[in-house]
């Protein structure tokens, strides 16, 4: 009488599973990177698909690295203050 299985069998041998781990670290040209003005629907939306944005000055990428590391893009806020004024009582 012989017992048969579906299940695969390894054969005794081992595999590994090797993981990439994404670092958010400070690279070299990171100096000229700005965060840039994007609806808050589409940075969703392309967190959920994948697909690229379009900032508010034109500049097209797919969103991935905290927005707060980074200093503010200056057309965008040019456009953004035109388009509703600037919150900066400074500029007053």
């Amino acid at each position: 009488m012989s017992e048969t299985t579906d299940a695969p069998t390894t054969g005794g041998s081992l595999s590994t599973i090797e993981r990439t781990r994404e670092r958010e670290a400070v690279e070299p040209g990171d100096a000229e990177r700005f965060s840039h003005y994007v609806r808050k629907e589409k940075i969703l939306e392309s967190a959920m698909t994948g697909e690229p944005v379009i900032a508010l000055c034109g500049k097209v990428w797919t969103p991935g690295r905290d927005p707060k590391k980074f200093p503010v893009c200056p057309a965008c806020k040019e456009i953004l203050d035109a388009a509703y004024g600037s919150d900066d009582p400074s500029a007053d």
